[in-house]
């Protein structure tokens, strides 16, 4: 095996081709990125990027020489992949077909658009156009209460902007971390100064107003669209990858297609941990997983299954959010709480599955490291209580 292609310059991609390096690969290695820029960390991007006053440096993983010279990383940036012949073994690259012996898709998702003049927040030129537009404006709408749009909604307040968030679900971030614990959310809303309408969609977007579907016209200097992400699928229509919201793998990240692998937010993979089928957008999860699919590309008689609990953090109103796990069909419980914050965790049967925390970042790892030993219910409401 000669030729490691990896398609998608993101967190994922730059862990897979590092990876392949550890692992003591010495072919060639080829990182094909849609955007210009060498591979960056989105978290900030959301947060201290809009408030700060003076822009921040958006932080790279490895600098150009690193990846270059030291990592021996052909580097293909600000062209996209448009095609993948999996017979030929070949990526469409503009006019070239980039070959490949092992192929890692990392091409992650892009942000859900709406009609109008709202601005999605995805990439760092993203981040660029809304910090300069926060800059003249007074009056902010983002439409959708999820942690993009919550982020934003923070940092604009941090600014000491007018910022009304508009969610159609009845509570915020109800599909991540369910009804019960969204209503708490909503109060971070409400404590930062922050104008939260849920229950109601939109119905327009012009040019200086967001008209919503009850009639309410809110006048708006910036609108940000926080309404989620899709996979970044679109290039391997029509070839023999399949796709079901997602890049479809199973537990080692092998798509079925003969030396092709996927990971981060575009993969769908069956986590064995859960018995279940996931597509994650999370950070923790797409570095984990790019160095898996990596190792298993190059050596697939010695592939092992990627299993995880999932975990993710956002950070709004001064307050850290922390969840991990799934969310439990049978009950949620907090389990612990004052004024400053609270620990909740999931119940699937006999089984805790997945634990919430605010402000809690001293219970967060040992609920996750109990879920991640298959831990009981009784085990994790004793843990903390």
């Amino acid at each position: 095996m000669d030729r490691l292609v990896v398609v998608g310059a993101s967190l994922a991609g730059l862990r897979a081709v590092e990876a392949a390096r550890k692992a003591g690969f010495d072919g060639t290695i080829t990182l094909i990125g849609a955007e210009p820029h060498l591979p960056y960390d989105r978290p900030p991007l959301s947060k201290a990027f809009l408030e700060s006053v003076e822009e921040p440096r958006v932080t790279q993983y490895r600098d150009e020489a690193k990846l270059r010279d030291e990592l021996r990383i052909d580097l293909r940036l600000g062209t996209p992949a448009s095609a993948v012949d999996t017979e030929a073994r070949a990526v469409r690259v503009g006019e070239e077909a980039v070959r490949y012996d092992a192929l890692v898709i990392a091409t992650g998702a892009q942000a859900r658009t709406l009609p109008g003049c709202a601005r999605p927040l995805r990439t760092v030129d993203d981040a660029r156009a809304i910090r300069a537009a926060l800059v003249d404006a007074r009056r902010v709408v983002v439409i959708g209460a999820g942690f993009i749009g919550s982020e934003v909604a923070s940092s604009a307040r941090a600014r000491g902007l007018e910022v009304t968030v508009v969610e159609a679900a009845p509570t915020p971030l109800v599909r991540a971390v369910g009804a019960l614990m969204g209503d708490r959310y909503a109060a971070l809303h409400a404590r930062g100064g922050a104008d939260l309408r849920c229950g109601t969609g939109v119905s327009a977007i012009e040019d200086g107003r967001v008209v919503l579907a009850d009639g309410t016209v809110l006048n708006a200097d910036l609108v940000v669209a926080g309404v989620g992400a899709v996979p970044a699928t679109d290039w391997l229509d029509g070839s023999a990858v399949r796709l079901a919201d997602g890049v479809v793998c199973d537990e080692t990240l092998c798509t079925g297609v003969p030396g092709v692998y996927a990971a981060g937010d575009v993969a769908r993979w069956h986590n064995p941990l859960f018995d279940r089928s996931m597509r994650l957008e999370h950070w923790t999860s797409a570095a984990e997983q790019g160095a898996v699919a990596a190792r298993n590309a190059l050596d697939p008689d010695n592939a092992t299954a990627y299993q995880t609990v999932p975990y993710f953090w956002s950070d709004a109103y001064g307050s850290r959010l922390q969840f991990v796990g799934v969310l439990g069909p049978d009950e949620v419980r907090v389990v612990e709480e004052d004024g400053t914050g609270f620990t909740a965790v999931y119940r699937e049967g006999d089984r805790c599955v997945g634990a919430l925390t605010l402000d809690r970042p001293r219970h967060i790892m040992k609920l996750r490291r109990l879920i991640g030993v298959r831990g009981s219910w009784s085990d994790a409401v004793a843990l903390i209580a």
